[in-house]
Parts: structure tokens; sequence; C-alpha cells
């Protein structure tokens, strides 16, 4: 079977650091891999805090995650940190790709890539609604 390949964005448009906690691991020892999606969720409503908006107020409307994708590298362990990159791919009308490269602070390991699609929601009218003015010119950095 094919493995699923992410790919990145030309260039990042933020970055944090994470430190893997010790609830982050599973009994094999190392980073679950439930955990990396909180992981990039936490980087991304950083990245979102950074430019002054959260996941319910996007330049005035919210967003909500339409899939979600993982690719593994390698293993990472409590105590570990995280430089967790992000990026945007795929812009359309509704939405777009946010893409998240995460590496080991110290040794530079690629320990996993990630996407999250995001759409815009109307949550009184509970459905998709067009992206917002300006954000193609966010995520375009």
């Amino acid at each position: 079977m094919p493995r699923l390949h992410i790919a990145l964005p030309d260039r990042f448009l933020y970055e944090t650091t994470l430190e893997v906690r010790i609830t982050d691991i599973n009994y094999g020892g190392h980073l679950a891999n439930d955990r990396v999606l909180s992981l990039v969720h936490e980087a991304r409503v950083r990245f979102l805090r950074h430019h002054g908006f959260s996941e319910t107020d996007l330049l005035g409307k919210a967003i909500i995650m339409a899939d979600a994708a993982v690719v593994y590298r390698t293993q990472a362990f409590a105590g570990d940190v995280l430089r967790v990159e992000v990026g945007a791919r795929e812009v359309t009308r509704y939405g777009c790709d946010l893409v998240y490269r995460l590496t080991d602070h110290a040794t530079g390991r690629e320990v996993a890539v990630a996407k999250t699609a995001i759409v815009f929601f109307d949550y009184a009218r509970r459905r998709l609604t067009r992206a917002p003015e300006g954000f193609a010119a966010l995520v375009a950095g």
C-alpha cells in the first residue's frame, strides 16, 4: 500500500516550540499518534493568535476542520522540544490546507508532517461560508 504524502509549502508562515509532555506518551514509551493532532492544534491556535485571531473569529468568521492527515517520520519522547512550523497550501474560496512540520529542536530530526483542512463555517446557519476578504493574503504571508 502506498504511503500518504503531504506536500510541504514553499515557505512556512509561523513557528513555535512545544514540549512533549508525559501525557503525550503512549504505552510504547513515545509520542502517541493521536497527540500529534493535539500539538498541531496548539500550533494553529498560536499562529492565529499571533495575527490577532482565533478559531471562532478569523477576520470575522469561524473555522472548522474538514479533514486531517499525519505522516510519522520518527519517534519523540517526553521532554523533547519540538519545533512546529505552520504553512498554508491549496487556498480556495472556502478555506485552505494548513501544513505543519514537527522537528526535534535539539537534533533537527523530522518527527512528523501533518495537514488540517480548514473551512469557514457560519455557526448560526450551520453551513460553510466563503472565506473573508483578506484571508488569501494572510496565508500567503
